[in-house]
């Protein structure tokens, strides 16, 4: 595979991976935390970065637009529910020490 498919192939994954995602607002972000190590917020951050070292200057806030499809507050205050104590423990245990 050239170089261009591969970087075509690659995006075309990441917007049907946060398309997916979008669709199942039931999942919460901590459950991905605790299971795979990210969550959406750290695909945003990702996506952040990359847009800023390619020169596009994007804030925190912009990247979780982009990546959630509205601003992160709305989401939040639609979909994300209280993580119970179980849950945050197991965050505490299981979190990257970039989170």
């Amino acid at each position: 595979m050239d170089e261009l498919t591969q970087l075509k192939a690659e995006a075309a994954a990441f917007r049907r991976l946060r398309e997916h995602l979008a669709s199942r607002p039931d999942v919460q972000n901590i459950d991905m935390m605790n299971l795979t190590g990210f969550c959406r917020n750290c695909l945003s951050r990702w996506y952040q970065e990359a847009a800023n070292e390619l020169g596009v200057e994007m804030s925190k806030d912009e990247g979780r637009a982009a990546f959630y499809g509205m601003p992160y507050a709305e989401w939040r205050a639609q979909f994300q529910t209280e993580a119970d104590a179980a849950k945050q423990a197991a965050y505490e245990i299981a979190k990257p020490k970039d989170a």
